[in-house]
């Protein structure tokens, strides 16, 4: 999701036809190399080539270079399903936020399987893929955490009821990824989002993505390991529930019971049930490409 004043540079590049038909292209056929765009397109390979950088520096597509039967070739993904461009009303600018920051670590409960794991921004917390890590105190540290299937439980204040206010909205934004062995683009993973033990949304994951170091991810961390994932906004209205802003549920304010209860607690599952078991990388603080903890907001 963007706005008119920070996604200024996507609108830049969706206002030109060949880079449409260049986004387009990639959700049709999926990755494709730049000699193959510049044909099924036809146009110029350097035209091509412009216009495929001007789109990675808006964050439009991620590149990885592969080997080729001579030398190197450089394959382009389409980075978004969609784009929504949001105009905020006069009345959400004056909304009061209420926000807590809730790092990966610091969770209530879990039951996970291997493999798993934690680590710091200074090294690997306990033992890989023995859950009994999960019960380490150096967990609070944790800056990533993954599992293959299982939950993670969080409990965060309800400081909109402490303060006697009204929730209009709640918000959670986390970095989230599949997890395989290895890195894989193409790994789905059917990651459910309970609040108040009412799961809102199964969000799928398309992969666990290594083909670049996250922007904070530590450089002790191995270039084929989980480097980044891709930041995600769960919201709950009066209305609805959405992803990134597109409505995907009825699910609404009034079944989270939220003015029930002194906390409001959050797991985040990829349950026996799903139909894509991929596993999950949770990324938080110092690591992946979004130096944040876990965020709850709540608009009152």
């Amino acid at each position: 999701m963007i706005t008119p004043e920070d996604g200024k540079e996507v609108l830049k590049c969706l206002a030109a036809p060949a880079r449409l038909s260049i986004l387009e292209l990639l959700h049709a056929s999926g990755p494709l190399n730049v000699n193959d765009i510049a044909d099924r397109l036809d146009l110029p390979q350097s035209t091509t080539s412009t216009h495929l950088n001007q789109m990675e520096e808006a964050g439009l597509i991620r590149t990885e270079v592969q080997k080729a039967r001579k030398g190197s070739q450089k394959i382009c993904h389409a980075v978004h399903d969609e784009i929504v461009i949001s105009f905020s009303s006069p009345k959400e600018t004056v909304d009061e936020a209420i926000e807590v920051a809730m790092p990966v670590g610091l969770y209530s409960g879990y039951d996970v399987f291997a493999p798993c794991g934690m680590c710091s921004q200074e090294g690997i917390i306990g033992y890989l893929d023995n859950p009994d890590t999960f019960l380490a105190p150096d967990r609070m540290k944790a800056g990533l955490l993954w599992f293959t299937r299982g939950y993670v439980d969080y409990q965060f204040p309800n400081n909109a009821r402490i303060k006697g206010a009204e929730i209009r909205e709640l918000e959670l934004l986390l970095e989230l990824s599949s997890e395989v062995p290895g890195t894989s683009d193409n790994w789905p993973s059917d990651i459910t989002i309970s609040i108040n033990g009412k799961p809102i949304v199964t969000w799928t994951s398309p992969g666990d993505f290594g083909d670049r170091r996250g922007k904070y991810t530590p450089d002790w961390w191995k270039l084929r390991g989980s480097q980044y994932g891709v930041l995600k906004s769960f919201r709950v209205t009066p209305t609805g529930t959405f992803i990134d802003g597109v409505r995907v549920s009825d699910t609404c304010l009034a079944d989270l019971a939220l003015l029930e209860h002194r906390s409001i607690r959050l797991r985040i599952e990829v349950p026996e049930t799903a139909k894509h078991p991929g596993g999950i990388n949770i990324f938080g603080r110092g690591f992946g490409n979004y130096d944040q903890d876990i965020i709850l907001r709540l608009k009152a």
